[in-house]
């Protein structure tokens, strides 16, 4: 049934044209990043006081928000070890810098990065390891760890240990591990990675460390390959009907190799996931084991790993899940990639658009890694995203298998003024878990299910019952509506309208300017700037910075058409570029606004 349903897909997107159609943006669709914290990639610096890495963890998420960012896969567990505090397994090393040893001043990772995501409207996914105890680290390790406790569970492929998985004893630890974090922490997924059996130099091919396992534990099997693949099957299957059984609004996923078997599809080679890792993704999605696949597919258009191949292949296998794609957004920068086949600037903004060719098929996307959004440029990924497919947020996908209850509807939503601010405010269940909050400009009263249907509409999504905004300045009424989100996603009824009635300058008061209007703020500033402009009718429109001596230095928006009313841009300078005045110039239908802007880093 999955290639019948695919196939359909497939023949609809071909027929009309692939990446040429021009569609309005998806209200829902999944946007999320991994955060990793094995040997520090992303979080937290090493040798960081906890006060630091707080900070620092509630900026990366506020600044993966500010990316348009919906979901976060917080890596809680890459070696045996935990980001939490756990009762079966130690602190890991790469938090203090003493595997066992508990952050001081006491913190809990997890839970801060749950609260932190949530208030701000996003998805905490648990992203485990599941079988990798030691990566050749030279660090010691703590009395409680695993390969302590249980020398007999653990094989050795190369530098690496890991936990055997063809035994039930480990497929059960491993479990008690996931259900542990989803009792006591409010988790919105659990999610594992691609670490099954090691890869290649380590395979486990080379040395058949597990040999004496497949002897005492073969559950029939004759084949050692089969018998493999069937243990990491029944380690995910296992963790399915946990989650299931003890809630079944936890999500759960994986995001596997991305290339399934090498000449799959035709013309496709590279490393064999199948029979190398021993990891077949297809087993999960014919048995339903899983709700969501993030094929890692960290290759470009073309070549032998060609994106758009091997993306319409994973289409033509998912079925009813949800398919994610993951980017590897970490080589279009050259601090976090340096060999060849480095990413363009528009590699990955241009594979998101491929996606979005195949909606309902593909979900969304998730990017590795984090600090390739929040620190380095990445070819002005974010500036790119937040001005074009990202413009407007989104809502993670519901999916149809899952809870369909509706939260109750948002009530005495109120709106006060600050100068240029809006600031909402409701009264909700303190259980609903997010809150999509509408805007509309409309000379009479609007119809709150026509404007929930565009995406353009959606405001904002926020875990908080309390929303700013800044409106602009307009000839007619701005109107707003609150709706609840449940974990899937699906939304209450609406609550009450509320129009914009006054304001610290009412918009009657407001003189209404002949051209369009620009603003900057804040000015100076040392990392992202605002670029605010009103339009009073549809228009062609360009804004990019350019330096003292007139050198063009990046475009935020190139040639769009853009509808009446306030629009935004905005500018993060990154790292690079050097302190001193710049100017923002707006081009609107032939008419060029300038205005300088300072950057003080």
């Amino acid at each position: 049934m999955r290639h019948v349903i695919a196939g359909l897909i497939l023949g609809v997107a071909l027929a009309t044209g692939g990446c040429a159609q021009v569609a309005p943006p998806p209200k829902y669709e999944t946007r999320g990043a991994w955060i990793a914290t094995v040997i520090n990639l992303d979080w937290p610096a090493r040798g960081a006081s906890s006060q630091s890495q707080i900070n620092a963890l509630r900026n990366m998420l506020v600044k993966l928000k500010g990316a348009g960012i919906n979901m976060v896969m917080f890596q809680v567990r890459s070696e045996a070890d935990a980001m939490y505090d756990s009762p079966y397994e130690p602190w890991s090393y790469w938090l203090t810098g003493s595997q066992g040893r508990a952050p001081d001043p006491f913190y809990d990772p997890l839970e801060l990065a749950i609260e932190e995501a949530h208030a701000l409207g996003m998805e905490l996914h648990a992203w485990f390891n599941p079988y990798r105890a030691n990566r050749g680290s030279n660090y010691t390790t703590h009395a409680s760890h695993v390969t302590n406790t249980h020398p007999e569970w653990m094989i050795h492929a190369g530098r690496y240990t890991l936990l055997d998985p063809g035994r039930q004893a480990v497929r059960d630890y491993n479990v008690s591990i996931i259900m542990d974090v989803a009792r006591r922490y409010d988790v919105d997924g659990v999610h594992i990675d691609d670490y099954f059996y090691p890869y290649p130099p380590d395979n486990i091919s080379r040395t058949n460390a597990d040999s004496v396992t497949f002897r005492e534990e073969s559950r029939g099997f004759t084949n050692i390959g089969d018998w493999r693949r069937d243990n990491v099957n029944l380690y995910i299957q296992q963790v399915a009907d946990s989650l299931r059984a003890y809630d079944s609004t936890i999500k759960w996923g994986v995001s596997p190799f991305g290339i399934w078997r090498n000449g799959t599809p035709s013309g496709i080679v590279g490393l064999d996931a199948y029979s190398t890792i021993y990891a077949d993704a297809t087993s999960w999605i014919d048995d339903a084991s899983i709700d969501y696949l993030v094929p890692q597919l960290y290759w470009q258009f073309g070549g032998g790993q060609d994106y758009a191949r091997l993306a319409e292949w994973w289409i033509s296998q998912i079925g009813d899940l949800h398919l994610y794609i993951g980017h590897g957004l970490y080589r279009a920068d050259r601090s976090t990639f340096s060999g060849s086949g480095r990413f363009s600037a528009e590699e990955v903004p241009n594979q998101i658009d491929f996606n979005r060719d195949y909606w309902g098929a593909i979900w969304g996307s998730v990017f590795f890694r984090a600090e390739n959004i929040t620190r380095y440029s990445s070819g002005n990924f974010v500036e790119q995203v937040q001005n074009d497919q990202f413009r407007y947020p989104a809502l993670t996908p519901p999916m149809p298998w899952k809870d369909q209850t509706m939260p109750e509807a948002p009530t005495h939503l109120d709106v006060s003024w600050d100068g240029d601010q809006a600031t909402l405010t409701w009264v909700a269940d303190p259980d609903t878990p997010r809150f999509a909050v509408y805007r509309v400009l409309s000379a009479t009263t609007p119809d709150p299910s026509v404007v929930a249907r565009d995406a353009r509409n959606l405001l904002g999504v926020t875990g908080r019952m309390t929303f700013v905004d800044r409106p602009g300045i307009a000839q007619d009424d701005w109107w707003y509506f609150v709706r609840g989100v449940s974990k899937n996603s699906i939304e209450s009824a609406p609550s009450p309208l509320i129009s914009l009635q006054g304001r610290a300058t009412s918009i009657e008061s407001q003189p209404i300017p002949e051209g369009p209007a620009l603003s900057i703020y804040p000015t100076p500033f040392a990392d992202q700037t605002r670029i605010a402009f009103t339009l009073n009718e549809t228009a062609i429109v360009t804004v990019h910075i350019i330096d003292a001596l007139g050198r063009s230095i990046q475009k935020l928006i190139r040639d769009r058409s853009l509808a009446p009313g306030p629009h935004e841009a905005l500018w993060t300078a990154g790292e690079r570029l050097a302190d001193g005045v710049y100017f923002v110039v707006l081009e609107v239908d032939g008419q060029r606004i300038s205005s300088p802007v300072l950057l003080a880093h």
